[in-house]
């Protein structure tokens, strides 16, 4: 889309004159001899550059510039005028002009301070978007779900990030507590810092203490030199401890210290070391039964539990697979540079039936593995492992088991997919459920999906009043 242009001048020569020319150089031009009729155009357009006189009976460039500041504030204007002098440009500069011209002046010129600010302006619209996307990299959004524990899940954690308090993630493997770690750093007054992270249970004993603390020249068989511990390089921003739970009660011990006196001290030294570090932890362990086998000590254990956040599993939140399902389709499929496929009903239904064990990492392995194999444009309920369509060696009815998959929570997903997939038509949404349109307004309101569904056209309407 070429640069707009809006060009303000009491002289209509002037104004064609400059349609002319800027039209024949590739910008999209309007123009108005009524400096009030270009302030109300600005309200309602976005124009990348706005060129107007500064001497016009009803309004000066000075005076357009402070009206459209007053809701434009990053608005780029060029005054124009035919009274050359220091002072009018100098207080048209001082007031935020991008620039100004003499008249007359030089096509070539005027040419020139366009290009100027168009490029500059560019430059700044493409670096906000490169960090827009750098910022969604870590961004809670990244977390994708759409239902009530994940919108908890993401309060809370957005809270968690502008303190400074240590926080231990909870949630079964795959859950995605490195994405709520990394969110939470990225949000908190340590964004700008290192972001480190280890996993607990990938390292032995003594390799995982000399990578957390570093250590000292021959402090032990293959030290040849000096080693600066991952908390050092954490310093001023924050520590992700993944599996916290599998740590040793030796490394226990100087986790409790780093988190009490805010020291490290590397092996083989005895000279503790100070560090700014924000700890973030994360376990897939029941630490409490951890504490009272003695395999965790109690006063690391609240250390690490200021503030809790518990990341619930997949099978608890049914109605974001369709979400989910989306997502993966179109992130694997823009990284294989193939066109996102399409998913039926049947395919969708057999995912949302599944008891994911392995929750949102299987999940996303599970699409990957169907999209290399199928050579289609629709993935369906065949190009998925036969083992999804056989039930899961679990209990299904079990009082006691509140990760089972409720009905409602799974008619309450498939609701929302159908609609999504008919793009809102209420009509062919109960249609392919198979219910009536009032059954299906009913169930609407009562999963309070009503964000979801547009509005009812005439036909929906009149087919729910039968």
């Amino acid at each position: 889309m070429p640069p707009s242009i809006l060009v303000i001048d009491d002289e209509e020569s002037m104004c064609n004159f400059m349609e002319i020319m800027l039209s024949k150089e590739g910008y999209s031009v309007r123009t108005t001899t009524e400096p009030g009729d270009g302030v109300a155009m600005l309200k309602e357009q976005n124009y990348d550059l706005v060129i107007a006189d500064l001497n016009m009976p009803e309004m000066t460039g000075i005076e357009v510039l402070q009206q459209v500041r007053s809701f434009k504030k990053e608005q780029d204007l060029v005054v124009m005028t035919a009274y050359a002098s220091v002072d009018t440009a100098i207080e048209a500069m001082k007031q935020g002009a991008a620039d100004y011209i003499t008249k007359p002046f030089k096509v070539d010129e005027i040419k020139l301070v366009i290009e100027k600010i168009i490029s500059r302006r560019q430059l700044l619209a493409e670096n906000s978007t490169l960090r827009r996307q750098l910022q969604g990299d870590n961004s809670f959004d990244k977390f994708i779900g759409s239902s009530e524990a994940v919108a908890n899940l993401k309060k809370l954690a957005q809270r968690v990030a502008r303190s400074d308090s240590t926080v231990l993630i909870r949630g079964e493997s795959g859950t995605g507590k490195d994405l709520i770690a990394k969110a939470i750093h990225h949000h908190s007054t340590r964004g700008s810092g290192p972001f480190v992270t280890i996993n607990c249970a990938a390292l032995p004993e003594t390799l995982l203490e000399s990578e957390l603390f570093g250590h000292k020249k021959g402090s032990f068989t293959g030290a040849f030199k000096d080693k600066e511990g991952l908390f050092l390089v954490a310093n001023g921003g924050t520590f992700f401890l993944d599996e916290v739970g599998n740590t040793s009660q030796a490394i226990q011990v100087k986790l409790l210290r780093v988190l009490e006196d805010k020291k490290i001290t590397p092996v083989g030294d005895t000279k503790p070391i100070e560090v700014d570090v924000r700890l973030i932890a994360a376990t897939n362990a029941d630490l409490e039964e951890e504490v009272k086998a003695g395999r965790f000590r109690a006063d690391l254990f609240y250390r690490l539990n200021v503030i809790p956040i518990h990341i619930p599993p997949l099978r608890e939140r049914t109605e974001d697979i369709p979400l989910l399902v989306d997502h993966f389709i179109a992130k694997l499929s823009a990284r294989s540079g193939t066109a996102p496929r399409k998913i039926t009903l049947a395919a969708m239904r057999l995912l949302m039936s599944h008891v994911w064990q392995g929750n949102v990492r299987e999940l996303e392995n599970t699409i990957e593995r169907a999209i290399l194999l199928n050579r289609s444009d629709t993935l369906d309920a065949a190009d998925f492992p036969e083992k999804l369509s056989r039930p899961e060696p679990v209990q299904l009815v079990n009082a006691g088991n509140p990760s089972t998959p409720t009905l409602e929570s799974i008619e309450k997903a498939y609701i929302q997919f159908v609609l999504a997939q008919t793009q809102g038509k209420k009509s062919e949404a109960a249609r392919i459920l198979g219910i009536d349109s009032s059954t299906l307004y009913r169930k609407i309101e009562r999963y309070k999906l009503q964000e979801q569904a547009p509005s009812p056209d005439a036909g929906d309407q009149k087919k729910a009043a039968k």
